[in-house]
């Protein structure tokens, strides 16, 4: 006899809610046992998707599957209404429906999501510092260096089988829970035998087939691996350690030149490709079905921007940098899965291993004018800049867990272990500058004597993180009149990373320029071996001296050389979930978590964070009408500073070419989350919601831009204001309409229409407080809020309006599906505007940036040719050509656009076929 699913099972999600199956809650006798003609008040509708295919797992949760629930009382056939708490889920069939090939993209779809930068989830307007990523339960450790969180876009949908994001905080999470977590589910053993395999080809209007920059790197670049090329001699490696001040001639020949040097036009930017590979089964041995699954990806695309770069000294907008920066980026990313599963009874043991490698190989040609030098010379612009990158990031994940069954008692265990590596040879950066003449001697060309105004740069960066983790959940179904259950867990993680970034700089011969007609050379040439050891005695008469090209250790100026971050964290949780009488439940516990976190970077300022928290959380739902709920949440939370953000070391981030800088000084925000949310699910899948919600936080840790040592072009780093408060409410509605009614061909088809919306509104709060300076060097610094906030500024990256659309015609029994989407984000700050360079007035307006509205056109058709199905996928992308804007807007009207450029329409088509 299968027994009734208890409410302590349904603390988040099920594992497979499949949608035959109802999932239920018992409202009536908890210890009555279950029949199978059990009266249920409410029956789904009957245009009910014939298989959700959702496959959702968290910390605590009960995963038994749908075939184990048993209708008992009031049916909710929907998990966002069934769980106590707040969420929202996207599974297979959304995920397929929004076309996305990463699941930052499809999850731009959620209401209050909106996706930063380079795949960085923002909920309802609050950083990515606010929120938490985790893989089946398990927390992430990132591959960026600026970021705690892993960067979304680097999971490709076909490893996905679902998403979860849940935006009120419950204990059995961890304590950084600002704006919500994000848990993806990857799939799990299958029931039935399969192969499928698939590919695409897609082009960009602004990139394919158009001009772009390249460079040759090595053999094995198309595949996203460095072949041997990049290198980097252990000469750099212990003079970075070392901090040994000047490298030699004879030591610097043994560096990658031409293959890292020389950029290349190409005027055929080669179209996108992508193809997948995944097969799955499962057989039965005695009792115990033993099943595994298996996929691979493979993509590589292309991007072209041509940006327009401009940087302002003062509140009056006056320029200090105006570039035109054309930048090509070429992205590969691999990917594996291999899971192995068990179940024997009401038990399951399950085994997932996540491999995914993401490369980014980038060239950058820019013309402009810094400085003092603006004027056009005989129609060239005074410098000419070139950069050259190779962006290698790598996630490996493992994980182990296991839930067990033992009549009102379950037991869930889980251990994960996950290691990210960064690596980023031969950073490197060239300067020219247009000269007319000399002395009266005409020049008319551009030159890099390798003087401090005409720079030739190189940086070598790594980074390697590992995450030990384990979580123990204990539930117990007491038996009473009513449901009521009691849960408790312990939760452990330890993290260790290193980071290290080795800048060099190149200067001629004892630090000074070299000979105008070695300037005259490009770059390949300039730093070619025969330059470096005969360039000098071939054109500086009598020249004596040993090295002509040196290579000067610039690492210990930007700041640590190295840095260890580590961070501990010991907690533990219990939990009430409780109701007392029909159509009211309350869910009650209470989090104890000891962090204690710490960056070294031996011989700057270090920092060592040991705090321990209480964390409340209390979620009320009442049933007050059939099929209407009321949400009130109330709970406390924290945002932990990033060890990036504490690091005193330079970094440049590859998308805007912004460097970044850490503070030491930073601490722990804390959080105050409360709810209100009224729901109606009027079927399976169909909803009307309606939130409000407020946040109060403590030490917001934001993003200051400044101008280090009176540079022509700001530097981001790190301070936290007093205070901020956030508030605002959001709209969902999702509905299906049957078009049986048209008559023949149309009887299974129907129309879906889905919205949200969400208005968010923040204000910082700055009096003349102490807060650290964004620019930390051997002793500490602080400087007064107002110096670097405005009071009543928006936090950075909230948008006051965010808005999804999507309207489309499906097949309910078949793959037909043709879906319109549109998206819509309003201006939201990306950096706080810099102080002068000064150092002292009134900051500058703040850098925003205005995503504006996104319109994409997806189609889905499937078919049968010779016993196989078959599917083919056409999509549209951003079809009104909507172009990215970051700017400043002066008080005098004046903007001046930081980092603006076109966007191309994207289309792409694919073609998969299951065995």
């Amino acid at each position: 006899m299968k027994k009734p699913l208890a409410l302590g099972s349904l603390l988040l999600a099920t594992t497979q809610l499949v949608a035959p199956a109802a999932l239920a809650q018992q409202v009536q006798d908890a210890t009555a046992p279950a029949t199978e003609d059990a009266p249920a008040t409410e029956e789904a509708p009957q245009e009910a998707p014939a298989d959700e295919g959702v496959d959702i797992s968290a910390p605590g949760m009960d995963m038994q599957g749908t075939d184990e629930i048993v209708v008992v009382g009031r049916n909710i056939p929907n998990v966002v209404r069934a769980t106590p708490q707040v969420v929202s889920v996207l599974s297979t069939e959304e995920i397929a429906r929004t076309g996305e090939g990463d699941i930052a993209g499809a999850l731009t779809r959620v209401t209050g999501l909106s996706v930063v930068g380079n795949g960085f989830v923002y909920v309802r307007g609050l950083g990515d510092r606010y929120s938490s990523s985790m893989l089946n339960g398990s927390p992430l450790p990132s591959p960026e260096p600026l970021k705690r969180v892993v960067p979304l876009d680097i999971f490709p949908t076909n490893v996905v089988a679902s998403a979860l994001v849940q935006k009120s905080y419950s204990v059995n999470y961890p304590a950084e829970f600002g704006g919500g977590v994000i848990n993806l589910t990857t799939r799990a053993v299958p029931r039935e035998a399969f192969i499928t395999a698939g590919a695409s080809v897609g082009f960009d209007t602004s990139t394919t087939s158009e001009l772009g920059y390249v460079y040759d790197g090595g053999e094995a670049d198309f595949f996203g691996y460095d072949s041997g090329e990049r290198d980097v001699p252990s000469v750099i490696l212990d003079a970075g350690r070392n901090r040994t001040a000047i490298l030699t001639s004879n030591q610097i020949t043994g560096l990658t030149n031409a293959e890292t040097t020389l950029v290349q036009t190409n005027y055929h930017i080669p179209p996108n490709l992508s193809w997948d590979l995944s097969a799955g089964g499962s057989i039965d041995v005695g009792t115990v079905r033993l099943g595994a699954i298996a996929a691979g990806g493979f993509s590589n695309s292309w991007r072209t921007r041509d940006a327009i770069q401009q940087f302002a000294g003062d509140n009056d907008g006056g320029l200090t940098k105006d570039f035109r920066t054309v930048t090509t980026d070429n992205r590969v990313l691999v990917n594996g899965l291999l899971g192995l599963g068990a179940e024997f009874g009401e038990h399951k043991i399950r085994l997932t291993n996540v491999y995914i490698h993401d490369t980014i190989k980038q060239t950058s040609l820019g013309a402009g004018g810094e400085g003092n030098n603006f004027d056009v010379i005989n129609g060239n612009q005074p410098f000419i800049d070139q950069s050259t990158n190779w962006f290698e990031r790598q996630l490996i994940n493992s994980q182990i867990a296991g839930e067990f069954r033992f009549g009102d008692l379950s037991v869930d265990a889980r251990g994960s272990y996950a290691n990210t590596k960064r690596k980023s040879p031969y950073e490197r950066y060239f300067r020219y500058q247009f000269i007319e003449s000399i002395f009266s001697t005409p020049v008319n060309d551009y030159v890099n004597t390798l003087g401090t105004l005409t720079p030739a740069t190189v940086a070598f960066s790594d980074l390697d993180e590992t995450l030990w983790g384990g979580q123990l959940d204990l539930a117990y179904r007491i038996p009473t009149d009513f449901p009521f259950s009691v849960s408790a867990g312990y939760y452990y993680s330890d993290t260790d990373r290193f980071s290290s970034r080795y800048q060099f700089q190149y200067y001629g011969p004892n630090g000074s320029s070299l000979p105008l007609v070695l300037g005259q050379l490009r770059p390949d040439y300039l730093l070619s071996d025969d330059t470096i050891l005969n360039g000098c005695s071939r054109w500086i008469p009598g020249f004596t001296g040993t090295s002509c090209i040196e290579l000067h250790n610039t690492t210990a100026a930007s700041g640590a050389a190295e840095y260890e971050g580590a961070l501990t964290i010991n907690a533990g949780y219990g939990q009430v979930e409780i109701e007392p009488i029909a159509d009211l439940r309350a869910t009650v516990g209470v989090r104890y978590e000891d962090a204690v976190e710490s960056v070294d970077t031996s011989g700057l300022l270090n920092t060592r964070l040991a705090n321990g928290y209480w964390l409340p959380a209390a979620t009320l739902t009442w049933g007050f009408r059939e099929n209407w709920q009321l949400r009130l949440h109330a709970s406390k939370t924290i945002a932990r500073p990033q060890f990036r953000e504490l690091a005193p070391q330079l970094y440049t981030d590859y998308d805007t070419g912004r460097q970044f800088f850490g503070n030491p000084l930073l601490n722990d925000s804390q959080l105050y989350n409360y709810e209100a949310r009224l729901e109606w699910f009027f079927g399976r899948d169909q909803r009307v919601t309606a939130a409000g919600f407020y946040k109060k936080i403590k030490n917001p840790i934001e993003t200051v831009a400044f101008f280090p040592g009176g540079a022509n072009s700001p530097q981001v780093g790190f301070s936290y204001a007093p205070g901020a408060i956030l508030w605002g409410g959001e709209v969902d509605v999702q509905k299906y309409f049957p078009l049986d009614f048209l008559g023949s061909g149309f009887e299974t088809r129907r129309l879906l229409l889905a919205a949200n919306y969400t208005y968010t509104k923040s204000e910082l709060q700055v009096g003349t407080e102490l807060v650290p300076s964004p620019l930390q060097g051997a002793v500490a610094t602080y400087v007064p809020a107002n110096n670097l906030f405005v009071d009543g500024d928006p936090l950075v990256g909230q948008s006051n309006h965010i808005a999804n659309f999507q309207f489309g015609i499906e097949d309910k029994e078949t793959t037909s599906q043709l879906t319109f989407l549109a998206t819509y984000a309003s201006e939201r700050v990306t950096t706080r505007g810099p102080v002068p360079p000064s150092g002292t007035g009134v900051p500058e307006p703040n850098i925003v940036e205005l995503p504006g509205w996104r319109f994409d056109i997806v189609a889905r058709q499937g078919f049968r040719v010779l016993g196989t199905d078959l599917e083919i996928k056409f999509e549209a992308r951003n079809i009104t050509r909507r172009k990215y804007e970051e700017y400043q807007v002066f008080p005098n009207g004046v903007r001046r656009d930081i980092n603006s450029y076109a966007l191309g329409r994207n289309f792409s088509i694919g073609l998969s076929a299951t065995f």
